[in-house]
């Protein structure tokens, strides 16, 4: 009787330590695809201030309360009177542009509704109806131009209970309206930064 075939050593070495190699390439590519050695890095958002029309600068503040009646005068001290502010967050800025430096005040103002929040802008937007104090008229800042004076520019919005309240003036009695009113018009999205 014939005994068993002779089998190649060899052949089934070389075939066993393939189908290891193939099985040490497939866990190490499993392991890589399930544990990704680079993190991924948080990518770094622009800041308001430098992400619009004009390139602003922070001088002053945050300034950070709640107590909107002993922050402003006129018939906005009164409306916070009968309509408590939840929170106040002021802030001054500057900007140049065209050799022109202008001051910019950013105002805040957290209401307990969105109702209330549109009512303070609807105010504050009329002429001789007082405004939050901001940061040059409470003397916290000095040195720059009076951002609440008659050549003063205006600008505010509502966003959700938030009202932001923008006011700016140029710097050595320069004078330019339309230019005055794009910056503060600008300067509303620096509100998100006083959010953060």
């Amino acid at each position: 009787m014939p005994g068993p075939p002779a089998r190649n050593t060899r052949s089934l070495l070389l075939k066993g330590a393939g189908l290891v190699a193939i099985a040490v390439v497939a866990g190490l590519v499993w392991f890589l695809i399930r544990h990704d050695p680079t993190p991924q890095a948080p990518v770094a958002q622009p800041t308001a201030q430098n992400s619009g029309q004009f390139q602003f600068t922070k001088v002053a503040g945050p300034d950070k309360g709640d107590d909107c009646v002993a922050k402003s005068y006129g018939d906005t001290k009164d409306f916070f009177q009968d309509n408590p502010c939840q929170s106040l967050v002021r802030a001054l800025y500057t900007t140049e542009t065209g050799g022109a430096k202008a001051l910019v005040s950013v105002v805040v103002v957290g209401m307990p509704d969105s109702a209330k929040a549109k009512a303070l802008k609807t105010l504050t937007e009329k002429d001789g109806t007082g405004n939050v104090t901001d940061l040059v008229r409470d003397k916290t800042f000095t040195g720059g131009p009076s951002v609440s004076g008659k050549n003063a520019a205006y600008a505010s919005k509502v966003d959700g209970t938030d009202t932001t309240i923008v006011l700016a003036d140029f710097y050595a009695k320069h004078q330019d309206k339309d230019l005055l009113e794009k910056i503060a018009e600008d300067a509303l999205r620096l509100s998100a930064d006083l959010h953060a």
